[in-house]
């Protein structure tokens, strides 16, 4: 059996995992992310790599990143809640500081692979992973490979212009249908601060038969539906997946599903359904071991 040293990169925690080559976790924990820089982080990474081979041979280290990741270059592009970590080298680097081979993947598209692989779309080669959060992102994936993008930018759902741009007032996709949009609709509506809520809040307010925000989140779910359904017609995959917290609210999917469903009407052949995403938390960590194994195949 081959192990792993496995890596998720977030702006507040990086979550590490001890893996087997299967997807199995030996072992796994989080540490802060280092405010420091460059140094502190890759001295942190260097030290949970000793750590891990204090016990077990390990065959390569993993990594998910934000960002614009160089999958071939090492190199990560645009911008994330880590500045210091755009512009180095990563794969020489550590490959130099450990000995191991070294292959890193955007977070997202990590998420979208997990799912390939292992998870709610192991059984399709072309699909889409929508993950819905502060912003709406995701993965592309045909063939069971991430499509990148000449720009790197494959992925990047929630910049769809959603509606009309007239006199530079149009509105993207994670503006409009991510949980931070939803929250904030919602707090103006009740005239309350954005950060006294969150999507879990919002949504207990309707249930407990607040009809304004039961209408907020109607709209909410319809903007989600027209995204999706236009993905359909676009992409035309065998799946599409939703992840991200908001996804795991019970009675969503089948919400998103009925709209999607509404917006058939006679004129469309396609029938457009979602599911939900099978993993939660541990989505990058497993994408980013499969992404490992992909490259190492070449």
């Amino acid at each position: 059996m081959k192990y792993y040293g496995v890596f998720d990169v977030g702006g507040s925690a990086i979550k590490y995992a001890l893996m087997d080559e299967t997807g199995q976790f030996i072992e796994k924990s989080s540490v802060p992310t280092p405010k420091e820089g460059l140094d502190t982080f890759l001295d942190t990474m260097v030290s949970l790599v000793k750590e891990f081979e204090s016990s077990h041979k390990l065959t390569g280290i993993a990594l998910s990143m934000p960002g614009a990741v160089g999958v071939q270059t090492g190199v990560i592009g645009g911008i994330s809640a880590i500045p210091y970590i755009h512009g180095p080298n990563f794969k020489e680097i550590l490959h130099a500081r450990t000995g191991l081979p070294v292959e890193m993947e955007n977070d997202a598209n990590c998420a979208g692979l997990a799912e390939g692989w292992i998870g709610a779309a192991k059984d399709v080669q072309d699909f889409i992973c929508i993950v819905i959060g502060t912003g709406i992102g995701g993965a592309l994936v045909l063939n069971k490979k991430i499509r990148h993008g000449s720009n790197l930018h494959g992925g990047e759902f929630g910049f769809m212009i959603m509606e009309d741009y007239l006199d530079d007032q149009g509105k993207i996709w994670s503006e409009l249908g991510a949980t931070k949009a939803l929250v904030i609709q919602a707090a103006k509506l009740k005239g309350v601060d954005p950060d006294s809520l969150d999507g879990k809040k919002v949504f207990e307010l309707a249930d407990n038969g607040d009809e304004e925000v039961q209408a907020v989140i109607e709209k909410f779910i319809k903007r989600i539906a027209v995204g999706i359904f236009n993905l359909q017609y676009a992409i035309d995959p065998e799946k599409i997946l939703i992840g991200g917290a908001i996804s795991q609210r019970t009675g969503l999917i089948d919400q998103i599903n009925a709209a999607l469903s509404d917006l058939k009407g006679k004129a469309h052949r396609l029938t457009v359904k979602v599911e939900r995403c099978k993993f939660g938390n541990d989505s990058n960590l497993i994408g980013a071991l499969y992404h490992f194994h992909q490259q190492q195949a070449k």
